[in-house]
């Protein structure tokens, strides 16, 4: 017997989201592999499956399909490269994607502590074997992606709650970390992601506005 679960078209949306927050944390935290870069090549255009950017020639459709162009001719080992100069290099990279740095000009500052504060309360902690602190924006997108589907042990957050984090823990700061991306002079493939990260979360931003 064949049985299928049908999702409603809101569902569906957040299973987007959700899925392009894990997509860019994982292009932040480490440069893809073969197998991730063929996987974005040859997927659905997300744009379409997000109700609320929809749009053709939207700027979120653009990044998207740029993305992939550079994903189906990029390298592996040049990625490899590009990631390291760009975000580790010798103590500091080309970028630095901390947002209390973006906040304050210094590492490990107030805005980290108040994530950290915040993480607490939903039951969220660093994983020993991780060294990065909560704010790097990989993590700041992994706790998103976390809030709009939850896991076996925590429901879903609500949209107020998903804003609420959103706009003290991502809003201030992202466009100041796509800039630093785009303008880095090792930057090829990573200005792809930078634009797709600044397209999707100006869209994510509006969103929420319009929920009001």
């Amino acid at each position: 017997m064949d049985i299928r679960v049908q999702h409603s078209p809101i569902e569906m949306v957040e299973q987007s989201r959700a899925a392009l927050y894990g997509l860019l944390a994982r292009l932040l935290y480490a440069a893809p592999d073969q197998n991730l870069l063929q996987t974005i090549a040859q997927a659905d255009d997300v744009s379409a499956q997000l109700s609320y950017a929809s749009a053709q020639h939207s700027p979120l459709a653009q990044a998207w399909l740029a993305l992939q162009l550079g994903s189906e001719v990029a390298d592996e080992e040049a990625l490899a490269d590009e990631f390291q100069q760009l975000f580790i290099g010798l103590g500091l990279g080309e970028v630095v994607p901390y947002m209390s740095w973006h906040l304050t000009g210094f590492l490990m500052e107030e805005p980290l502590a108040r994530l950290r504060n915040e993480l607490d309360v939903l039951g969220l902690a660093r994983k020993d074997a991780v060294s990065e602190p909560e704010d790097h924006m990989a993590a700041v997108l992994e706790v998103m992606r976390f809030l709009i589907v939850g896991d076996e042990a925590s429901a879903p957050a609500t949209l107020a709650e998903q804003r609420r984090f959103f706009e003290a823990h991502l809003k201030p700061w992202y466009a100041l970390c796509v800039s630093q991306i785009e303008t880095a002079q090792s930057a090829n493939y990573y200005r792809l992601v930078a634009r797709m990260l600044c397209a999707f979360l100006d869209v994510e931003a509006q969103s929420f506005d319009m929920a009001d």
